[in-house]
């Protein structure tokens, strides 16, 4: 079985950034990367897109491009298609790639997984028709397909981000429904001074929510008891607004409420993990390096709280630098520098997250609401099984299957949590989140029988 120095799980902005540092400092570097080309989800299909694309999407995604070429140009091995399903306590990398499975082991991890969005749980989601703002930029980025006729339904700066990105490729949404209170607006507004930092940030925002509104795009503000309505596909989304109910024709349907770390990995790992009352999710507990409770173990980009790519990139290097550091090779100059430019780009983020706080309609959807859409369980369904005696997620998942399905709880893991925690009075803290096991993506029998442990990593095909 080979070994690498370290192996970067994720090709993102944290990733590529990790692994061109780490390799840079002599260190042998695996990149495992699900997707056929890097990029992560922020910068998908960087290296496919043309110039029409790229100007559609934006000077940040173009951004993505140095670093693509950056990793490809590294030393760093890259293998595209890898789905990783385990990593054991020795450090054991499990994998499929083109068909088969395989195993290498690692001095050091670095876990570049990113972010996921958060699950939205409201009557009629599960809908055909029906996806989330984060889907609709993928087939942007890697088609140039735009939904027509759709409603985007929610709150985020991905929302705004992709309703831009819309207008300039022609075909503009054809609503906003947006969920923040107007409460919400004074209690953001706090820490509007200690965001001066960041005002690129906000400046960008104000720009984004401009081009919207000159593109007459209709936005209607404090939406709440959301519905989407349809039989056997998504119909019209209604809501009520401004005291009153409305009603919006449409067959597509783009929901968001934000983006969360994704923590399969560092569960699976046993690593110690908080609840994060500002992002309204769980975080791995890490350093000032970004390394977990578990030794050597590190996470790299928005894994380990939402930052944005920008600061993705950022915490990559610092988790490359610490990890040369230990392996007493030469520290690359920069560290301080770097740790205060991350500092700035950080001071916008307590006021974000206070005026893109989560919904009420989606931390505690009515009882009929599917929550697990895997199983088909419900709000209701959930509550019952707190009622009978179960503690928390794992109970429940015991009592009812929730977060058995093919995706291992992503899409209803903190949903499940705040309504346990909910019917029991406590916080999310206290109630905890799924365990996880192997494997942590689906995976075919026949991949698992052509496992090949001790095969060095064979490149899928391009």
């Amino acid at each position: 079985m080979k070994s690498y120095d370290v192996v970067v799980i994720g090709a993102g902005p944290a990733g590529m950034a990790a692994a061109v540092e780490t390799s840079r400092a002599g260190l042998s570097t695996l990149v495992l990367d699900e997707q056929q080309r890097p990029g992560g989800q922020i910068y998908r299909d960087i290296e496919a897109s043309d110039a029409t694309r790229r100007g559609i999407l934006g000077q940040d995604y173009q951004s993505g491009a140095d670093l693509a070429a950056a990793l490809r140009g590294s030393t760093a091995e890259y293998l595209p298609g890898a789905v990783v399903w385990n990593i054991d306590s020795a450090k054991q990398i499990d994998f499929s790639v083109r068909g088969g499975s395989q195993s290498v082991k690692a001095a050091h991890i670095v876990v570049a997984t990113g972010a996921i969005e958060r699950p939205t749980p409201m009557p009629g989601w599960t809908l055909p028709g029906v996806t989330t703002v984060g889907a609709v930029q993928i087939l942007l980025k890697t088609s140039g397909v735009v939904l027509e006729d759709l409603v985007m339904v929610g709150s985020g700066p991905l929302l705004w981000l992709a309703a831009t990105q819309m207008i300039a490729a022609g075909t503009p949404p054809k609503a906003i429904v947006e969920t923040v209170p107007k409460a919400r607006y004074r209690a953001a507004a706090k820490h509007l001074a200690r965001a001066i930092p960041g005002w690129r940030y906000l400046a960008k925002g104000f720009a984004m929510i401009r081009a919207v509104k000159r593109a007459g795009v209709p936005v209607h503000r404090d939406a709440e008891e959301i519905a989407i309505d349809g039989v056997v596909a998504a119909e019209a989304v209604s809501f009520t607004s401004d005291g009153r109910r409305h009603r919006i024709e449409t067959a597509h349907v783009a929901l968001h409420q934000g983006v969360v770390p994704n923590q399969q990995i560092t569960r699976l790992m046993n690593c110690e993990h908080r609840f994060d009352a500002g992002q309204r999710a769980f975080l791995p507990v890490v350093d000032a390096s970004f390394e977990t409770s578990v030794e050597n173990v590190f996470v790299a980009g928005d894994g380990a709280g939402i930052g944005g790519a920008r600061a993705a990139a950022m915490r990559g290097r610092l988790v490359a630098m610490r990890i040369a550091e230990k392996a007493g090779k030469p520290a690359t100059d920069g560290r301080e520098k770097l740790e205060a430019a991350l500092r700035r780009d950080a001071a916008v983020r307590p006021l974000l997250e206070a005026l893109y706080a989560p919904s009420e309609d989606v931390l505690s959807p009515a009882d009929g609401t599917l929550v697990c859409r895997c199983e088909e369980i419900t709000a209701g369904q959930i509550r019952e099984a707190v009622a009978l005696g179960a503690p928390g997620p794992n109970q429940v998942k015991s009592f009812l299957r929730a977060g058995m399905g093919p995706c291992q709880g992503r899409m209803c893991g903190l949903a499940v949590s705040e309504i346990i925690a909910a019917a029991k009075g406590e916080e999310p803290s206290s109630v905890d989140y799924y365990r996880i096991r192997p494997p942590l993506k689906p995976l075919l029998l026949s991949e698992l029988a052509a496992f090949e442990p001790g095969e060095a990593p064979r490149a899928a095909a391009e």
